[in-house]
């Protein structure tokens, strides 16, 4: 079916930053919130967003239509493809999709932007299960394109290959888990990262500037267009990956890692907060966005010019653009 109208329930940093990217894609966009205050957040967060979506794809071709309403009714009942973007709590997420199910058209996917919460969970007490699926996406949402899709036990097939159409549509990169698992893929590796990260601050072995440097001026480099896997294979030298497993021991069982996580406690509290604070240098987080968004934008064009990872994606959409002005 054709989707024209998106359903946006919560409108937070990710929903607002769906919000962004469907507007500026010419979808109508409909975002439902418990609180009227809401809205004005929502506008300013989607006025943040478009110098950088404009920076990234030029002039917006058409640009989409924003309603808002405090009525979950409404937005379910009027919208071709509905966005859950609420408080990261599965009883609530679970309450919501039972509440949106009963009024939306059963041919409307519904697509949680959890990032971590089993599908099978959230579509338990839906009439129409096979409809409910993640679409776990990325901050900030209107810019990175990767999006992870994951059926639950009683998803349809079907319903997650109109899924990948749409989010291909609206510019986005779809990794489609073959089956649910907690945290999906990349929130599992990031989260290994972090723990990692904090059993070396908790040690007071480095600040989080080093530990982040650590990772800004070597192996993120890498990872922003390789990967784990192919960045290791190359290890390997003419070999590839079969003679990277002969030099290193692939079972991991050096002393390297502290994977559990270290135990809370004050100090690591205060490094944690005192060093992040003493990295931003006085910088607000508006401004630290402003950077980060300048620098994904550059990133993306330069990634483009070299057809690799995330230019990919963009030369994808700019070709569809060009198609659409001739």
């Amino acid at each position: 079916m054709t989707i024209k109208t998106v359903g946006i329930a919560g409108t937070g940093l990710i929903g607002a930053g769906w919000a962004a990217r469907l507007l500026f894609r010419g979808y109508n966009v409909i975002a439902y919130d418990v609180s009227p205050t809401a809205e004005a957040k929502l506008k300013a967060q989607i006025k943040t967003a478009w110098p950088s979506l404009e920076a990234l794809l030029g002039k917006p071709t058409k640009k989409g239509k924003l309603s808002f309403t405090t009525d979950l009714a409404h937005m379910a009942s009027k919208t071709d493809f509905i966005h859950e973007a609420a408080p990261e709590r599965e009883e609530l997420k679970i309450k919501l999709f039972r509440q949106i199910d009963a009024v939306a058209r059963p041919d409307v996917i519904i697509a949680s932007s959890s990032s971590g919460f089993l599908p099978t969970k959230l579509q338990s007490e839906c009439r129409h299960p096979e409809r409910v699926i993640i679409g776990h996406p990325f901050n900030p949402v209107y810019l990175l394109p990767l999006v992870e899709i994951v059926p639950g036990e009683k998803s349809s097939a079907e319903a997650m290959d109109r899924a990948t159409h749409y989010f291909e549509a609206i510019g986005m990169q779809v990794l489609r888990l073959k089956k649910e698992i907690m945290g999906y893929i990349c929130d599992r590796l990031q989260e290994a990262l972090w723990r990692e990260a904090l059993h070396i601050l908790d040690k007071d072995i480095g600040t989080t500037g080093d530990i982040d440097d650590s990772i800004v001026y070597s192996a993120g480099m890498r990872w922003a267009f390789m990967g784990s896997f192919l960045t290791y294979h190359a290890a390997g030298g003419p070999g590839g990956m079969r003679d990277f497993i002969k030099q290193f021991d692939p079972a991991l069982e050096l002393d390297w890692t502290d994977l559990k996580f270290p135990k809370w406690n004050a100090a690591l509290e205060q490094r944690l907060v005192e060093g992040c604070e003493a990295q931003a240098a006085g910088s607000k987080v508006s401004e630290i966005e402003a950077k980060r968004n300048a620098v994904l934008v550059d990133m993306m064009k330069l990634f483009r010019k070299h057809k690799i990872g995330a230019g990919l994606v963009l030369e994808r959409e700019m070709k569809a653009k060009s198609r659409k002005r001739k």
